[in-house]
């Protein structure tokens, strides 16, 4: 099933966010996910990221407000192998007792998702990502 995983984050103002970073010495991916809206924040050798994405952003992809952070809110996110594993995640989610205010859909031209909540409320994001048709 999920052979990658990451964290995202709401940020006001990403060219701030990754000056802040790179100041405390983290580093940035180059690769995919780097835009001017967006920045993978590499948090580990092993290559953890933690996506930061400009509000609008994340807004689009959890489709309701950003929750105040000083309560703390994430987008857990992981990867599937198909669109067709995306919608049976999404299925399994909701048939297990979670939550999904919106059915799985393309995002972005090369994405395809669901974003659920599980029994207690954290919010998962399974994306299906076709590369050939990411833009450069």
């Amino acid at each position: 099933m999920a052979k990658d995983f990451w964290l995202n984050l709401p940020v006001r103002d990403i060219k701030r966010s990754k000056e802040f970073f790179t100041k405390l010495g983290l580093k940035f991916s180059s690769g995919p996910g780097n835009t001017e809206h967006s920045a993978p924040l590499v948090i580990s050798d092993k290559g953890v990221v933690v996506m930061l994405f400009e509000e609008p952003v994340f807004k689009g992809f959890v489709n309701s407000e950003i929750g105040d952070t000083k309560k703390c809110e994430v987008l857990l996110s992981f990867d599937a192998a198909s669109k067709e594993e995306v919608d049976e995640l999404a299925a399994k989610a909701v048939a297990a007792g979670g939550t999904s205010n919106h059915k799985p859909y393309d995002m972005q031209g090369y994405m395809y998702g669901c974003v659920f909540s599980d029994p207690d409320g954290h919010r998962w994001n399974v994306l299906y990502m076709d590369m050939s048709r990411m833009s450069k």
